[in-house]
């Protein structure tokens, strides 16, 4: 008979999924919170019964991922992680501090939702190794309790920008959320949890239409059709004019700002002509812009240098009525930076000489 994972229920479920066990909520709470924040059993709890675990032992589990390889940026202090499933699926999480404020100091974990992706953006090295599959609900739960317990600093939030496409594996993202920010589960705030996308209409409408609480990002990075096909092959499935509807519907459900992505591309996606496209595109929307360098090991697609930079901020100040936000995107010299995580230990990925 196989085990559940303790760590792919809410306690709810866990107090429903186990009530004629003798599962009550008080139980199901102490035991997520022991599995999710510790990874271990409540063994220490002297309130619960000591028969009562034993009997749960073998019906769940408490799951964990293997580290194959950690590595901690010597410039920023970002730190990735390269996690193994059990059947041998790789994928990264990286753990971002947040010291700008002394009195503030945090952590937030990016965190995969695939191993790999199907998508194919042409500048992130996740889209160019392909599909392998989705990850379990546990799985995405487990990289971040266990950076939690590796963070010298509190962790208050969690993105999904790591490696897949989020709202491709949306029952098992939205689901992980809920165990986040659930009190007995990371305690998290729905408000600090960001959902990634390159934009999967009918998961945005979904989001829309059950008036999930947690921020939306949607990656852009043109209004240009026939540019962004070029460079995010997804346009030819969603295009623009069907996202920007999505997006429409999303913000009258919600009332929030949608925030966009845009990947600075030297060359490409920076002129005069880009930003007067965007404001047409964007129209009456309330939107935020986050500006964010591309990273791109291979070299055939570089960032802007300043001057060109700062010559297309001036152009989004004179049609953009939106916030624009440049965005840091930090461990480049650890490739855990934006478009970099591609699950391979450094030794792996090192050239020969």
């Amino acid at each position: 008979m196989s085990l559940d994972p303790v760590t792919a229920f809410t306690s709810q479920q866990l107090a429903v999924r186990y009530a004629s066990h003798g599962m009550t909520p008080r139980l199901a709470r102490r035991l997520l919170a022991s599995a999710v924040r510790f990874g271990i059993w409540p063994d220490q709890d002297t309130t619960i019964s000591v028969r009562w675990l034993s009997g749960m032992r073998n019906r769940l589990h408490i799951p964990s991922l293997s580290v194959l390889e950690r590595r901690k940026s010597a410039v920023d202090g970002f730190e990735k992680f390269l996690f193994a499933a059990p059947d041998g699926a790789r994928f990264e999480s990286v753990l971002i501090p947040l010291a700008h404020r002394q009195d503030d100091r945090k952590a937030v974990v990016c965190v995969s939702s695939q191993a790999g992706c199907a998508l194919g953006c042409a500048f992130c090295a996740t889209g160019r190794l392909g599909f392998s599959r989705h990850l379990e609900v546990w799985e995405i739960v487990a990289q971040v309790a266990q950076l939690r317990r590796e963070s010298t600093l509190p962790v208050r939030g969690v993105v999904f920008m790591g490696m897949g496409e989020p709202l491709l594996n949306v029952d098992a993202v939205l689901q992980a959320a809920e165990i986040f920010s659930e009190p007995c589960g990371l305690a998290i705030s729905a408000k600090a949890i960001t959902l990634s996308t390159v934009g999967i209409v009918p998961a945005i409408l979904r989001l829309a239409r059950e008036r999930q609480p947690y921020r939306l990002i949607v990656s852009l990075t043109s209004a240009d059709p026939d540019k962004r096909r070029r460079v995010m092959p997804v346009d030819a499935q969603y295009p623009l004019d069907t996202l920007r509807d999505a997006l429409a519907v999303y913000h009258a459900a919600t009332g929030r700002r949608v925030t966009l992505a845009w990947t600075l591309i030297a060359g490409f996606n920076t002129s005069e002509e880009d930003a007067r496209r965007l404001a047409a595109w964007v129209g009456e929307l309330p939107v935020q812009l986050d500006l964010i360098d591309v990273n791109d090991a291979t070299g055939r697609f570089v960032p802007p240098d300043d001057t060109e930079r700062n010559a297309f901020r001036d152009a989004l100040r004179r049609h953009l009525a939106a916030p624009v936000v440049r965005r840091y995107s930090g461990g480049k010299d650890i490739q855990a930076a934006c478009g970099m995580l591609a699950a391979q230990a450094a030794a792996a990925s090192a050239k020969a000489p």
